[in-house]
């Protein structure tokens, strides 16, 4: 028997324990792995190229869960065969969610095979009771060892298999933990053979580190084909699905949930959610897309002459560095003196703010808050913001703009360029070229 050490990062191996991986850079990521030695190798079956055009092909169908916002997140629903991975923070709700899947496909006909290393069945059938979730065709196994769940998925052949969670799981053949790079690694290569083989899909539930990433070797996310994460503060009764990668449709897609008594429900309207509605100074609303989806964000800004020899610069929620960039430019281009004030920064319902299209609703909130005037109620405010000052056209603005009107929004102060197209929205459009014009139309 061998041993090696291998990277929890990145999966590289060393012959000896190394303080910091030679392939990714991360210290103190390399663990101990025992390597059982192999007598003889096999002869592997030689495969020929095939031209591209001789390849089968047929559409794959999707089966739609019947949650909107998960339908959205996986692009229509799941494919037959595909591997999924769910992370998230424990207590978030994985597992719940989980088993509201598995009642719903049960319901349209579908067999499930729910195999759980953290929980006994009855313990499972206490949540499922709670929930409402108790279904025909769902059949439980609380069993760690990866053989004998393989092999009772191949005697039920189910439509959809859970694996919960997959750092419980382990191979006999291999000495090292469950939970360590190599069982995990290993556990993962098996069950991706199955799904593909026997078309499963299945749904590995995966453990988080605390630096919010999902535990185990990076090859894990390599062979799925879908990368899901629950994210959310337990103290908060809201969700959010995020979807990392997807071979099957769109990433950064996002489903909103609302945790409840009776499990997770799906929020039709999110938007809602992140606005506030408030009437004092430095309370702004702007517009993100996630993915293919426009939300209404409220960001917030507070003020205060600094008692210290440099001024805090606090961001929630938003960049840090894009806050600093646009405190210079309402200093240098619009004369709003920032060098002598503390300024806090935060997106409203706890969600991360990336992109740049909250740059000019952002800057005339932090403007609001100094001059102690508050922005007129019913204005959207969207627009990226350059280092000269000027307004920059965003991507989407008309489908941004509807949404707006659905929430009863009036007024929205855009960028001029790409505002010809949009003479069948309702809502009154205000163009401006530059910061200091904006701050005058919503400031006075």
């Amino acid at each position: 028997m061998k041993s090696r050490f291998v990277c929890q990062n990145c999966g590289a191996y060393a012959p000896k324990w190394l303080g910091r991986c030679p392939e990714c850079a991360s210290y103190n990521t390399m663990v101990e792995e025992l390597v059982e030695e192999k007598k003889a190798k096999h002869k592997a079956r030689g495969s020929k190229p095939v031209a591209l055009r001789d390849v089968p092909f047929a559409t794959k169908d999707r089966t739609a869960v019947g949650i909107a916002e998960l339908d959205r997140v996986l692009g229509g629903g799941f494919v037959k065969g595909s591997l999924v991975l769910l992370g998230g923070d424990p207590g978030i709700g994985k597992s719940t969610l989980m088993l509201q899947i598995s009642a719903l496909v049960a319901r349209g006909n579908g067999h499930i095979l729910y195999a759980s290393g953290e929980e006994s069945a009855y313990q499972i059938r206490i949540r499922a009771e709670r929930l409402g979730s108790v279904a025909n065709n769902i059949d439980l196994l609380s069993e760690t060892e990866l053989e004998s769940i393989l092999e009772s998925a191949r005697e039920l052949h189910p439509q959809l298999m859970v694996v919960d969670s997959i750092q419980t799981v382990y191979k006999s053949n291999l000495t090292s933990a469950p939970g360590s790079v190599a069982q995990v690694r290993e556990c993962g290569g098996d069950l991706m053979r199955f799904a593909k083989e026997n078309e499963v899909t299945t749904v590995l539930i995966g453990h988080v580190t605390k630096f919010g990433v999902i535990a185990g070797p990076k090859t894990l996310e390599h062979i799925v084909d879908t990368v899901l994460y629950f994210e959310g503060e337990k103290s908060q009764q809201y969700r959010i699905l995020r979807v990392i990668k997807n071979r099957f449709g769109s990433t950064n897609e996002i489903g909103v949930f609302e945790m409840t008594e009776a499990g997770l429900c799906e929020v039709a309207n999110p938007s809602s959610l992140f606005i506030s509605h408030s009437t004092a100074s430095g309370s702004a609303v702007t517009s993100i897309m996630e993915g293919t989806r426009p939300l209404l964000v409220e960001v917030q800004a507070l003020t205060s002459p600094t008692s210290f020899n440099y001024p805090q610069r606090v961001a929630t929620g938003i960049d840090y560095k894009r806050l600093a960039m646009l405190l210079a430019v309402l200093e240098r281009r619009v004369g709003i003196s920032v060098s002598g004030m503390d300024c806090f920064v935060n997106a409203v319902g706890g969600i991360k703010v990336t992109e740049p299209s909250c740059d000019l609703g952002l800057s005339l909130a932090i403007a609001s808050s100094i001059r102690n005037k508050a922005i007129g109620k019913g204005i959207v405010i969207i627009g990226e913001v350059g280092l000269g000052g000027e307004v920059r056209p965003i991507y989407g603005i008309e489908s941004r703009l509807k949404e707006a009107e659905k929430l009863g929004f009036k007024t929205a102060i855009v960028p001029h360029k790409g505002t010809r197209d949009l003479n069948r929205c309702k809502i009154e459009i205000v163009a401006v070229n530059e910061v200091s014009e904006a701050v005058k139309i919503a400031l006075g």
